[in-house]
């Protein structure tokens, strides 16, 4: 006999962020599931490779002239490197000129992820400007 909580969940099974959120949400295009909202690091990451392939430290020198706030060292953009990787929006090259440094480039879905997650702060900036909370410049 199986013992489950109120939440329907055995005993010690861990909450994942869907739960905590209430779902996977049917607000995405077309039917899809409301994607994840990106962290700042991954969405810079992303970003960073949008025009094409780089190396670790193009990817942060970019990350960090896009405007990411705090600068972002080695530690998060190869923490967030091997994240992403993990889940399948970037991909390592080869790169035959050496074999310290590591290519980097976005796959299929890494274009996919970064483009809902513009669409999304595109929504959010108008949801702030028809509130006006910043002035139309964008910038005071």
């Amino acid at each position: 006999m199986s013992h489950r909580g109120r939440n329907g969940r055995r005993r010690g099974q861990a909450e994942t962020r869907a739960d905590k959120r209430g779902g996977a949400g049917t607000g995405g295009q077309e039917g899809r599931p409301t994607p994840e909202p990106l962290t700042p690091a991954c969405f810079h990451v992303l970003l960073a490779l949008a025009d094409g392939p780089l190396h670790g430290y193009a990817i942060m020198q970019a990350a960090n002239a896009s405007g990411a706030g705090k600068s972002m060292g080695p530690g998060t953009i190869y923490g967030t490197l091997q994240r992403l990787l993990d889940g399948g929006t970037v991909r390592k090259l080869d790169d035959a000129a050496t074999t310290r440094r590591r290519t980097f480039e976005l796959t299929a879905q890494g274009r996919q992820a970064l483009a809902d997650e513009s669409r999304r702060l595109v929504r959010l900036a108008e949801l702030v400007r028809a509130r006006r909370l910043v002035p139309e410049s964008g910038c005071e």
